[in-house]
């Protein structure tokens, strides 16, 4: 049986085949990724928002307040690494099942949790399910897409994920204020757990076993990534590892620093997150747009230095006023054009049957490095307070953004 397919970007239509079209993406699909990427992280985007009343209740110092966020980092970057393998072995759609379904249930441990070791134990399994989702996904779409509009097939992907970020803390700030913060994961887990079941059963119907080997074949008849690829993967990932493991633990504390340093409330410090991914909607489009025209390594490159020169303007403001949600918003906009050229970038410098995997070390280094950084990051905030160490992680980003620069500037998609 045959259908027409519309080319994700162009708009353009073909006839389908009874073989599985590798270059085109119907438009029902895009709307199912979308979909599935934002119930992946209604409940993934709350640990920072929900952080100040988990404080106020369990008497929280700023290192075991960052233990809870942690506890789903550091699990969830663990988990990708055999998710990403695993993706290359069985196919997308147990792990992408689990990366929603999965995280649903954890989210319905967190809410039914009655102390603070309790949460902790919820957020681990939340994150170990929460694994499978980006190494499984971000390969089967860019393998759907034309070569040279991957970058905006990737970004739109991210809208449904960074609307999450946008809404999901909004919708918890509203909950919490009546029902608390166990309120706000329960109420999300439901649409949660509907989603990922619907997801699971398009993906069974779509994208069948015949379909994935076939796309894995023609995936095995790209050209090898260019010279000195394994050069920029690693220059590349020590950015990640240092540059973005300083940056992450400043997100990590925006909550808590906008409660307790700036004076704002419990419900306007769980608001803030949604600031900084407001632009998510369409940045991660342009993002993606911006990079087929020019190249992955120049984004990247330009909006590491800036997301460091931005952390700089955030700890000068000195109050929660309109000048504070400007720089959030910076920052935010800047972060959501990077994220889906980074995966670009990924896909441009790798082997192709080991894709997967790779993106599942990129992943799990992503949520490791903040994770990791935060507890630490937590105490010499209790020591030096938040301005030193804010100013000290914007240091960081911006130096390790210009070092690795010259590692990576030759880049080519």
């Amino acid at each position: 049986m045959s259908d027409n397919k519309v080319d994700i970007i162009s708009g353009e239509t073909e006839k389908s085949v009874d073989t599985p079209k590798m270059h085109t993406f119907s438009i029902l699909s895009l709307i199912y990724f979308i979909i599935a990427h934002m119930a992946h992280h209604l409940l993934t985007a709350l640990p920072q928002p929900m952080l100040p009343y988990m404080q106020q209740e369990f008497k929280l110092n700023y290192t075991k307040a960052a233990t809870i966020t942690s506890a789903f980092s550091i699990s969830g970057g663990l988990s990708q690494l055999p998710a990403g393998w695993l993706a290359d072995r069985i196919g997308p759609t147990f792990l992408i099942t689990m990366g929603i379904v999965g995280v649903a249930i954890g989210g319905l441990f967190v809410g039914l949790s009655m102390n603070y070791w309790m949460v902790i134990g919820a957020l681990v399994f939340m994150g170990l399910m929460s694994g499978g989702y980006h190494p499984a996904s971000t390969p089967l779409i860019a393998m759907s897409v034309p070569p040279h509009l991957k970058g905006r097939a990737i970004g739109l992907h991210l809208v449904g994920g960074n609307s999450s970020f946008l809404f999901a803390p909004l919708i918890a700030a509203e909950v919490a204020g009546m029902w608390g913060w166990r309120g706000a994961y329960l109420t999300l887990a439901v649409p949660t757990a509907v989603l990922g079941t619907m997801f699971f059963f398009y993906l069974n119907k779509r994208y069948g076993k015949a379909h994935i080997e076939a796309m894995k074949k023609k995936q095995t008849e790209e050209k090898p990534p260019q010279p000195g690829y394994k050069r920029r993967l690693w220059a590349f990932l020590i950015m990640m590892v240092l540059g973005g493991g300083a940056g992450a633990t400043v997100h990590s504390f925006l909550s808590l620093y906008t409660a307790n340093e700036l004076g704002a409330t419990n419900e306007q410090a769980a608001r803030v997150l949604a600031w900084v991914f407001m632009h998510g909607i369409y940045g991660g489009f342009i993002g993606g747009f911006i990079s087929d025209k020019i190249g992955s390594a120049k984004v990247i490159i330009a909006t590491d230095i800036l997301g460091g020169l931005l952390i700089f303007g955030l700890v000068g403001v000195q109050e929660y006023n309109v000048a504070y949600i400007a720089v959030l918003i910076s920052l935010g906009l800047v972060h959501a054009i990077r994220f889906p050229v980074a995966e670009v970038f990924i896909m441009g410098q790798s082997p192709a049957k080991h894709r997967s995997m790779i993106y599942g070390i990129y992943y799990s280094t992503m949520q490791y490095t903040g994770a990791i950084f935060a507890p630490i990051m937590g105490h010499f905030i209790d020591i030096y307070g938040f301005h030193t160490m804010f100013t000290f992680s914007a240091y960081a980003v911006t130096a390790v953004a210009f070092i690795t620069a010259f590692f990576i500037y030759d880049a080519k998609d």
